[in-house]
């Protein structure tokens, strides 16, 4: 049987490139931390007012749990926007433009995993906000 546990002590955070004096995204990378084959993964912190950059994913399909706080997700073209709360799950087909926010007062926290994993980047969209 295999398996591996990721303790919250061992995950290194990066900080995702920001404007000077907007709110920072700060990302865990667990792919392949965690071993991962089939998937990729990351745990999200976002600050609050912090937001990600609107894209889109050809081929993976995005599936997105929230830990704490609320996710506001801008989804399609015209984007619309969808507030994602703590225990609740939120899943996006391929090909959907999307835009993860944090719109509140705390830090937001998100598990987010994708499949199959895309060997491209994502394409990057003009913001919604």
């Amino acid at each position: 049987m295999g398996f591996r546990v990721i303790l919250p002590d061992e995950l290194e955070w990066i900080t995702r490139p920001h404007e000077p004096g907007e709110p920072a995204r700060h990302v865990a990378e667990l792919s392949e931390q965690a071993g991962f084959a089939h998937t990729r993964a990351n745990l999200w912190r976002y600050e609050p007012g912090a937001k990600g950059r609107r894209h889109r994913h050809p081929i993976q399909e995005e599936t997105f749990v929230v830990l704490s706080g609320t996710l506001s997700m801008y989804l399609g073209d015209p984007p619309e926007r969808e507030d994602v709360p703590t225990g609740a799950v939120i899943h996006v087909e391929p090909g959907t433009p999307l835009q993860a926010a944090n719109h509140g007062d705390t830090e937001l926290l998100v598990y987010a995993y994708g499949t199959p994993p895309e060997s491209e980047h994502a394409e990057i969209l003009d913001s919604a906000l």
